[in-house]
């Protein structure tokens, strides 16, 4: 029998505070472990002065206070951190101390708790699909947090080997184990609208919306009726200005006609959207799995994703869902225009879709996956 662990996910993202997609999995993972009598707290910078303590289905949250000091901003969240971390080691000792790339940089190396860094796709990572260049500060943090990690685990074999390519391992255990899934979901019993065409994610670049823009005018060219609803927060720039509203002010009327942005909406809402769209596509250029694709193939979806990235990891072309040239407006329109021409078949797809999301991703088996490489590393 597996001893209970006392583990502290370090992360500002959590549905109840702020919506993404590592937030959407600690939510998902946090709630069992809790369930299996294992501790978990999550631990981040907020944005008030004032501190708050919330909890989810027995997953401690604690939400830092935003203070000043003489020190920049990220500096003063990792003070408030270690505080909390020493805090919460007085209570029980931690066992785990988990984050994202950046996420142990200035972790004091005090604390006694292994440290995880889980590949969500870090500063580097994105560097190639965002076609910047990397920031000094910010690569030299990610270089500092992974040095000072013990252990690591990647979400796909993709995020593990192209982030290699910039970052050391120094030769410490790396896992790949994937997104959990809650595969208990019902299925919503909803009439298909066979006008609706869903996308989700944040809307910016790297999530391929402009290019999905492109095509889908090409696609109205055939099929008028068809309505692109687009769901997520918008994105913005470094000077303040808005993503979406840079895409309003290049593309005219007959781009954005039928185009609807409804921003960010609740799990629930979402996946009734997911339900009741025809089908769903997600051409993003760089992905460290693609948690969105796997959400709406559980709900049966016909699923449009980047032949790029964990693309291939995650469909298999024309058997699982249609992978596409996230490049190519008219390859995307293409895909498109053959889910709604071809019903039947694009159903099928969803429905094996469906099969390979629960066999490959159901919580319970990702869970153990988890727990036994956290209990391995413990007992090293």
């Amino acid at each position: 029998m597996v001893k209970p662990l006392n583990l502290v996910f370090i992360s500002s993202e959590y549905p109840l505070w702020y919506p993404g997609g590592f937030g959407t999995f600690l939510q998902t993972i946090g709630r069992e472990l809790v369930k299996k009598n294992h501790k978990v707290s999550v631990v981040g910078p907020g944005t008030s002065k004032v501190a708050e303590y919330l909890e989810d289905e027995g997953v401690r949250l604690y939400r830092l206070p935003k203070t000043k000091g003489r020190f920049p901003d990220f500096m003063q969240n990792a003070i408030q951190i270690n505080k909390k971390l020493k805090e919460l080691q007085t209570e029980e000792p931690i066992d785990i101390i988990e984050a994202s790339e950046l996420g142990l940089a200035l972790i004091s190396k005090k604390h006694s708790a292994k440290k995880v860094i889980r590949l969500h796709g870090g500063h580097h990572f994105f560097s190639e699909a965002e076609k910047r260049g990397i920031n000094w500060r910010k690569g030299l943090l990610e270089k500092r947090s992974f040095k000072n990690a013990d252990a690591f685990i990647a979400v796909s074999n993709y995020v593990k080997m192209h982030t290699q390519k910039y970052l050391s391992y120094h030769n410490k255990p790396i896992e790949i184990i994937n997104y959990p899934i809650d595969t208990t979901l019902v299925i919503p019993e909803i009439q298909i609208k066979e006008d609706r065409i869903l996308f989700a994610g944040t809307v910016c670049e790297k999530k391929g919306i402009r290019q999905l823009i492109e095509a889908f005018k090409i696609l109205k060219q055939k099929r008028p009726e068809m309505i692109l609803d687009v769901f997520g927060r918008d994105w913005f720039y470094p000077d303040g200005s808005s993503y979406m509203e840079m895409l309003k002010s290049t593309y005219d009327e007959s781009y954005l006609e039928n185009v609807i942005f409804h921003g960010s909406v609740e799990r629930d809402v979402l996946n009734t959207k997911y339900a009741e769209a025809l089908f769903c596509i997600f051409p993003s250029r760089m992905e460290t799995q693609g948690l969105v694709s796997l959400e709406a193939m559980l709900l049966k979806k016909p699923v449009i994703f980047s032949e790029y990235g964990p693309g291939p990891e995650t469909i298999s072309h024309m058997e699982t869902g249609l992978l596409c040239d996230v490049y190519d407006p008219n390859d995307i329109a293409e895909k498109m225009i053959w889910c709604i021409e071809n019903p039947e078949k694009a159903k099928e797809l969803g429905e094996k879709g469906n099969e390979v999301v629960r066999k490959k991703y159901e919580k319970q088996f990702i869970l153990d996956k988890n727990i036994a490489f956290y209990t391995q590393l413990i007992n090293e």
